[in-house]
């Protein structure tokens, strides 16, 4: 099967992504716990899961997408991102879709997703392009972006309306020419969370 076909496990320090499958339901709704306040993205509830799920599991039919099950390095189930809006013909990807349990943000965990999904694209899909989008108003996820390396390549105004909240999107990008940079600025930052560093 093509590699732009199939989620594939990966495995770091802190983390581990792999297929999600819907039997991780209850275990994802447990994760989501605490999320639903958010006005920047749309959570999961036990009414919406399966819908929710269906969808993610028709762009994967489809070829849009890898959805990945994330696991902290204890085993346990924290959350879900993506590689969604795929295309192999214009060899771009975007990083989205993530939802992960408070008890694991502002930890290691993420940065190391981010690492790994970034590799991946850049070095088995091969792709041109990564983008991440996240709402303009979400200034955690903005400098959280920035801090990975990612230029901001603008604001899509008026873009979406979430949870009755008209969102302007901010668009951030990773081109394959500045991955060597940007990995090894992670590298330097996953250094400090696994304590190598001073």
């Amino acid at each position: 099967m093509s590699v732009w076909r199939e989620t594939p496990t990966l495995k770091g320090r802190h983390v581990t992504l792999r297929p999600m499958v819907r039997e991780d339901r209850e275990e994802l709704l447990e994760a989501f716990e605490g999320l639903h306040s958010l006005f920047h993205t749309t959570v999961p509830t036990a009414d919406t899961f399966d819908a929710w799920y269906d969808r993610v599991a028709f762009d994967t039919a489809a070829g849009r997408n890898l959805p990945f099950t994330v696991l902290d390095a204890d085993g346990r189930i924290s959350g879900v991102t993506r590689l969604m809006r795929m295309s192999e013909t214009h060899r771009r990807v975007e990083i989205g879709g993530t939802l992960y349990a408070p008890r694991v943000q502002r930890t290691g965990l993420n940065t190391e997703a981010k690492y790994m999904l970034l590799g991946h694209a850049f070095e088995v899909l091969e792709v041109n392009c990564v983008q991440i989008r996240t709402d303009f108003l979400n200034h955690a996820s903005r400098r959280a972006i920035e801090r990975l390396g990612a230029r901001l390549d603008g604001i899509l105004r008026g873009h979406l309306i979430l949870n009755g909240h008209l969102r302007d999107s901010a668009v951030y990008s990773i081109l394959a020419h500045e991955w060597p940079g940007v990995r090894r600025n992670l590298d330097l930052l996953m250094a400090r969370y696994d304590g190598d560093v001073a």
